[in-house]
């Protein structure tokens, strides 16, 4: 069985272990989507992640979906992320970012704009704002000049990623944000090239993949699925025949990785995937339990499932050195108050202590 803190490999990179650290959204950019000296300090805490896949970025204005939100589009906020990455280099670690669109859950209290969606589905539920919790608005469907614009915003901003020092980007198609909207069927009723049959649906998804590593190398583009997810109103009634066909297309590009959330070793479409997919296979698995035995055993079962890496979110929110931790059997942080993982401020977010004090 492969020891999941021996050294491991992501195309041209060296990685210390088998342990990433997940995109986790935590709320602490500026208002207009800047990184802050905060979010600097909090990466290069945890530097000794085997990568680091930095939290949410948006690629342009209408795709920001909560306030305080991390954003890429703009010079400003290039140069925030510039010094997050050297932060993290300096550290001696490694970083890749998630580039989300968030589609309809978004908010003109929030963006000033009319939130776009495959079609006009609003989210069924609430959505946070600066004027607190406001119902969803419809979104505007996508005409097929916003979906080149977005394939093109996408593309600008894994540019300007590289630009700022990240290793690579990893493409956001899950937790019903705008490109798992197009897969799903409850939120995508269109009836041209990008809505009907799986085979359809999957486009978007691919076209903003195939821009991605048209612009930075396909080696340095990852993709992120949740096969199944609910989260965001999604409800999907063909997964098993959905995301095979997704991986079909995405099969022969050369990408860096997939990266499956809430992946389940017993789940026989995760089985699938697996054996579809012929390049790297990130595992992200369900984690009920946040103690030092219970994340290595997690981490051992994903690996023995097929998994190439395991990436974890909580255990990293709570342990900056979770890596050490797990080293020497010690005793991992409890993760604090749930609201303090999305309001701003160091409580929650920089003052976890690790083992040295």
């Amino acid at each position: 069985m492969t020891d999941f803190l021996a050294p491991a490999r992501l195309g041209q990179l060296t990685l210390p272990h088998h342990l990433l650290m997940a995109p986790l959204t935590r709320n602490r950019a500026e208002p207009d989507g800047t990184p802050t000296p905060l979010m600097a300090d909090y990466y290069a805490q945890r530097a000794s992640a085997g990568l680091i896949i930095g939290e949410a970025a948006t690629p342009n204005a209408v795709g920001q979906t909560y306030p305080d939100i991390a954003a890429l589009h703009t010079d400003r906020h290039t140069d925030g992320w510039r010094k997050v990455t050297e932060a993290v280099r300096a550290a001696g670690g490694h970083m890749f970012l998630q580039l989300q669109h968030g589609g309809r859950v978004s908010h003109p209290a929030t963006t000033g704009l009319t939130p776009v969606a495959p079609s006009a589905v609003a989210l069924p539920e609430t959505i946070f704002t600066r004027q607190g919790h406001l119902p969803a608005p419809v979104p505007r469907a996508m005409t097929p000049d916003d979906i080149r614009a977005t394939v093109a915003d996408f593309a600008s901003a894994a540019r300007r990623a590289i630009d700022a020092g990240f290793e690579g980007v990893e493409v956001h198609s899950a937790n019903g944000h705008l490109l798992h909207q197009f897969l799903a069927g409850n939120t995508n009723r269109r009836t041209d090239a990008y809505g009907g049959p799986p085979e359809h649906r999957v486009r978007f998804t691919v076209e903003v993949t195939e821009a991605v590593a048209d612009a930075i190398g396909a080696g340095r583009t990852g993709v992120r699925i949740s096969p199944g997810g609910t989260v965001n109103g999604i409800q999907e009634d063909d997964t098993t025949a959905l995301y095979p066909a997704l991986v079909h297309r995405l099969r022969g590009l050369g990408l860096a990785y997939l990266h499956v959330v809430r992946a389940d070793p017993g789940d026989e479409l995760y089985r699938r995937l697996r054996e579809d997919w012929p390049g790297t296979l990130i595992g992200n698995p369900v984690l009920t339990d946040l103690t030092t035995e219970a994340v290595a055993r997690a981490a051992r079962e994903m690996l023995a499932s097929g998994a190439d890496l395991v990436a974890l979110g909580r255990p990293y929110i709570a342990n900056p050195d979770l890596v050490a931790r797990l080293r020497k059997g010690a005793a991992l942080n409890p993760l604090r108050e749930r609201y303090l993982m999305y309001v701003g401020g160091a409580d929650g977010y920089t003052d976890y202590p690790a083992l040295d004090g």
